[in-house]
């Protein structure tokens, strides 16, 4: 592990740090969640292998899964939120193969906000960039990697992963 771990049984001022980071993802969540008129509704029945994103809202009413390379293009000022009502699945990846999420045009990590009612599940050697807001758990499997922050309401899982924090 490098860099910082918090537990709510740790010394002061932990406890009341997870608190405050607790509410304030509540708050980012419930934010994503209520935002009206999105620009794609169930784009391609929640399946969004090899599709390219424009910035914007998408909205879907059951689960999100992709297998291989989903693409945001955009500039490094654009927005994208993703509103998921189910889970998020996404399949075992490799090195420039299988599922993983690739940026274009100068498209950032911080500004794409995932927010997933259920669970993700990150296959082997999947990539992901974005920002995760996720109301239930989400689990890194071998391999794994995010470009960006899992805010979880409840547990991590991570196995042989790395994440880098994006500049949020």
């Amino acid at each position: 592990m490098t860099g910082k771990v918090f537990a709510a049984d740790l010394a002061a001022p932990t406890p009341a740090l997870l608190s405050t980071a607790v509410n304030d993802v509540g708050i980012a969540y419930t934010d994503a969640a209520g935002r009206a008129n999105p620009g794609f509704v169930e784009l391609s029945g929640g399946t969004i292998n090899d599709l390219t994103l424009q910035p914007g809202l998408y909205k879907w009413s059951g689960d999100v899964a992709f297998s291989t390379t989903v693409t945001f293009r955009g500039s490094a000022t654009d927005i994208w939120i993703l509103q998921i009502a189910g889970s998020v699945a996404v399949g075992s990846g490799g090195v420039n193969t299988g599922a993983n999420v690739v940026l274009e045009n100068g498209a950032r990590a911080e500004n794409i906000f995932w927010q997933v009612a259920g669970n993700v599940n990150v296959g082997t050697y999947g990539h992901l960039e974005g920002v995760f807001l996720v109301a239930s758990g989400m689990i890194f499997r071998t391999g794994s990697s995010l470009n960006g922050a899992a805010l979880v309401q409840t547990a991590v899982t991570l196995d042989a992963t790395t994440i880098v924090k994006a500049s949020i």
